[in-house]
């Protein structure tokens, strides 16, 4: 039997740092929201991300800009 993945596995992010020092936050699933993952991006460097059963959201810090199935956004000011 071929194994299909649950929708979130299939779900990615892209963020591209507009500056130096952005900040990525991997945050759990379940009862209670930890973090369990950072990285850190210098401007021009790109993080590829995705949702799997152990992340539920991802928090940026700092100036990126974030490119999802739904759209592209900044984040920062």
């Amino acid at each position: 039997m071929e194994h299909k993945p649950e929708s979130f596995e299939q779900s990615y992010v892209m963020i591209q740092a507009l500056e130096n020092g952005v900040t990525i936050f991997g945050l759990t699933r379940g009862p209670d929201t930890k973090f369990h993952h950072t990285e850190k991006l210098d401007q021009g460097e790109v993080l590829i991300a995705q949702f799997t059963s152990h992340t539920s959201a991802i928090k940026i810090r700092g100036k990126a800009k974030i490119f999802t199935s739904i759209g592209v956004t900044t984040s920062g000011s």
